[in-house]
């Protein structure tokens, strides 16, 4: 989340006044290199004479959830909005081909929205499909515009 792509400035904050009475910190003591590469050859060692670490699979009794009734009770509601969504879908197309323009603008951005699903995609090139059985129609250059608009959205 970056609501303000602004360059942040980070501030330095400025040694207190008395600092420098404190004790300081001593420095980091030398590391003996004969030691250091003593340790990671035994963790070498440890790594390469162990089993791979598999974990034991414990049987057990899974309890049964719950009905199927309640689960599609849940869904429920998400299959209504998915249902409204190829409604809209369906009726912004049909706007476009009846020259009504102005409710297809209405409708267009929760079109490009629902175009995110696969189902919402899958409804647009059949609802296409059945326009163009229907009969040829010569559309003008708003309505050509909407419908390329929507298939482009689709393939993107």
């Amino acid at each position: 989340e970056n609501p303000y792509p602004a360059v942040t400035m980070h501030k330095v904050q400025k040694p207190s006044e008395g600092c420098h009475l404190r004790p300081q910190q001593r420095p980091f003591p030398r590391l003996d290199e004969g030691t250091v590469q003593w340790i990671i050859d035994q963790a070498t060692a440890k790594l390469q004479g162990a089993p791979p670490a598999v974990r034991a699979e414990k049987k057990c009794m899974v309890p049964s959830g719950p009905p199927i009734a309640a689960i599609l009770e849940r869904n429920g509601n998400a299959l209504a909005n998915s249902a409204r969504r190829l409604e809209v879908v369906r009726n912004c197309i049909s706007y476009v081909f009846e020259n009504k323009m102005l409710e297809a603008k209405k409708l267009f951005p929760a079109v490009l929205r629902a175009m995110k699903g696969r189902a919402a995609r899958h409804c647009l090139t059949q609802e296409l499909h059945l326009h163009v059985q229907q009969n040829r129609a010569v559309l003008d250059h708003q309505q050509f515009d909407f419908v390329i608009r929507m298939m482009n959205c689709c393939l993107q």
